[in-house]
């Protein structure tokens, strides 16, 4: 049986793309790469630094027919402990934050690769004086992240800052480049255009998905001192909400209005809060964050999203809505 690796050696790619060298490994732990600290093995990892290089890598595996796997700061996804087949790319080295430039009146463009951090983005911003994205200080995660899941964060969502972005479309015929505006019917409560893919695993590229690149946002003058004050006091209000205490995702499930309160209440008056399985648990001051306590495996995590949404939806009938991804090899 030809194993990806082999088919990957055999294809000569670093041999042919020289700039790919050295940002290749094989069975990469993906806990080091997730905020949940669990998960396992890529098949193969690769943190391309250039499109060009980028492309490459999605031109062979179309080729090759070997899945690819996009991953970003990893802070809400959780990664199967058998780990994910195939390719998984990182795009962490793509982390360029640049201008502003006018768009009109005082409005400012900045713009964000895909791989920077929200909280060098925010950082960025605060220290040129630029206003717009303080309620994301001390977001975990990358840009791309925060776009492609229409992060919300104090009533503020990316698609009210999104002004476009530079996206790689995915296709067996070749990869194409293209601008894409904001249209503000794409986007709704913790979805955006980008999350289009057809097969199980929302992770996992499939012709006519479109990669993010970078992102430009739509901002506005401010004076530092008052940007970093309102920042700081964000990062507090996460810090004493206990998002940075243990390893997690954030908010585990989505809010719906329709169910008339937040999904945390809704989780606590079920009695749920600090319900574990394992070390997987609900953390014991908010009911819906859910942490790895210590040793927790994927496993571990599953079982407790799917007995927590079972137990809501006996006493109450709601279905809860997890808003983290699940992904990799389940052995389902």
């Amino acid at each position: 049986m030809i194993t990806v690796r082999k088919l990957w050696e055999n294809s000569n790619i670093t041999e042919e793309c020289p700039s790919l060298s050295g940002k290749i490994r094989f069975d990469e732990p993906l806990r080091a790469h997730t905020t949940f600290k669990v998960g396992g093995p890529a098949d193969i990892f690769a943190e391309p630094d250039s499109i060009e290089s980028l492309v490459f890598l999605l031109d062979r595996c179309a080729v090759l027919d070997i899945p690819v796997s996009l991953l970003g700061g990893g802070s809400n996804v959780l990664v199967s402990d058998r780990g994910i087949r195939g390719l998984v790319v990182s795009l962490a080295r793509f982390a360029d934050i640049s201008g502003p430039s006018v768009q009109s009146g005082d409005s400012l463009l900045v713009q964000a690769e895909c791989g920077a951090s929200m909280r060098d983005l925010t950082d960025w911003c605060q220290i040129r004086g630029i206003a717009g994205l303080e309620r994301f200080a001390g977001l975990p995660g990358s840009v791309g992240g925060a776009v492609f899941m229409n992060a919300r964060c104090y009533d503020i969502s990316m698609a009210d800052v999104f002004f476009s972005a530079r996206v790689l479309y995915f296709q067996k015929g070749g990869c194409t480049l293209e601008t894409w505006p904001l249209r503000r019917e794409e986007w709704d409560y913790k979805t955006s255009p980008f999350q289009q893919r057809t097969g199980p695993d929302p992770l996992v590229l499939s012709p006519g998905a479109s990669v993010l690149l970078s992102a430009e946002f739509s901002l506005r003058t401010g004076d530092p001192l008052a940007l970093r004050s309102e920042m700081d006091r964000w990062i507090l209000d996460r810090t004493e909400k206990g998002h940075y205490r243990f390893p997690s995702a954030g908010s585990m499930f989505k809010n719906n209005r329709a169910f008339g309160m937040p999904s945390g209440k809704i989780i606590d008056e079920a009695g749920l809060r600090g319900f574990r399985i394992g070390d997987a648990q609900v953390a014991p001051w908010h009911g819906n964050i859910v942490i790895n306590a210590g040793n927790a495996t994927a496993a571990d995590l599953r079982a407790l999203v799917r007995t927590v949404r079972g137990k809501v939806y006996d006493k109450t009938g709601f279905l809860l809505e997890p808003e983290v991804i699940q992904a990799g090899d389940w052995d389902e």
